[in-house]
């Protein structure tokens, strides 16, 4: 089962993301698993600590899939 995040505004950065699920305490430990290459985007490694991704984007981390997607329309 994926994590869901709705990804208000253009975008989130990956770091963001990592905290947000919880996966990551803080925002020190997500860029040091990111830069560590043990984060994937899309199926690549991403090193890019604030990369700005985008609803239908998918993360990779610690065995765990987070899918991102557009706010519901109210």
């Amino acid at each position: 089962m994926s994590i869901v995040i709705e990804v208000r505004g253009d975008h989130i950065q990956l770091d963001q993301a990592l905290k947000t699920t919880g996966l990551c305490h803080s925002g020190g430990f997500a860029h040091a698993e990111i830069e560590a290459g043990k984060v994937e985007v899309d199926g690549a490694v991403e090193l890019r600590k604030r990369a700005k991704l985008r609803p239908g984007q998918c993360i990779v981390y610690g065995g765990e899939t987070i899918e991102l997607v557009a706010p519901k329309a109210s």
